[in-house]
């Protein structure tokens, strides 16, 4: 790998580690918002509000689905980190190889 790929590829891996902080705390958020929305809703059920549970039901099943994108972004950028990490090192053990370093 030469140095100018070796600096794009480490800036590359250095964005996807800041997008995996922030998308891990939006991870950690929106399941706080998921155990809240079921919470509120354990409670309307308990109290008897019929009215009330139908309308948390449908945002505990929003705060789900949103959970659920944010946690597949997720999974999709430590795949990601993960790939770009290999390449890394492939290349870095390549160039090793070919220099002659043991």
């Amino acid at each position: 790998m030469h140095t100018a790929e070796f600096i794009v590829s480490s800036a590359r891996l250095g964005e996807l580690y800041e997008c995996s902080a922030l998308l891990r705390r939006t991870r950690l958020r929106a399941e706080e918002i998921v155990d809240e929305a079921r919470a509120l809703l354990d409670e309307a059920e308990r109290h008897g509000d019929a009215e009330r549970v139908l309308t948390l039901t449908d945002e505990l099943e929003e705060a789900r689905q949103a959970y659920a994108k944010v946690l597949n972004a997720y999974v999709i950028i430590s795949r990601r980190i993960d790939a770009e990490r290999q390449e890394i090192l492939q290349a870095q053990i390549e160039h090793d190889r070919l220099s002659g370093v043991a």
